[in-house]
C-alpha cells in the first residue's frame, strides 16, 4: 500500500497548456490525483489564468501546498513575440502553417531576448 500524501508539503508541476482553453482531464488527472486535487478544477484554475494567452501554448507552474493550487504562467520568447505581432485569434485545428508577420521595435525585441537569456525557473 503507498504511503499517504504529507498535505504540508510543497509541491510543483509543470505544464504545457493552450492558453484559454481548459485542457484534457485525463492529462492532468496522473499529474493531479496523486496530491488530492481535482484535475477539472485544476483546469478551469489553468483556462482562468492564461486568458490573456488565449490560443498559444504557455508553461504554467503549480505551486500546491495544503491542496491549494496557485497558478502562475510562465511564456517563453516566442510566445511574447507572436504576442507582440497583435495578429487575430485563429482557430489552430483548422489553420495549420501560418506564417507570422508584422513589426516589432528592436527594443522589444531586446526585452524578450533577454527574458529567455535567463535560467528557467523550473529547477
Amino acid at each position: 500500500m503507498a504511503p499517504k500524501f504529507d498535505s504540508t508539503s510543497i509541491s510543483i508541476i509543470k505544464i504545457r497548456t493552450i492558453g484559454g482553453e481548459i485542457g484534457a482531464v485525463s492529462s492532468l488527472a496522473p499529474k493531479t490525483g496523486p496530491l488530492g486535487l481535482s484535475p477539472k478544477k485544476i483546469g478551469e484554475q489553468l483556462s482562468n489564468a492564461t486568458k490573456d494567452w488565449e490560443g498559444l501554448r504557455v508553461m504554467c507552474k503549480l505551486t500546491i501546498k495544503n491542496r491549494i493550487a496557485e497558478v502562475e504562467v510562465i511564456p517563453s520568447a516566442a510566445v511574447l513575440l507572436i504576442k507582440a505581432l497583435k495578429e487575430p485569434k485563429r482557430d489552430r485545428k483548422k489553420i495549420k502553417n501560418i506564417k507570422h508577420d508584422g513589426k516589432i521595435s528592436m527594443q522589444k525585441n531586446n526585452f524578450y531576448c533577454k527574458i529567455s537569456e535567463k535560467p528557467f525557473p523550473f529547477n
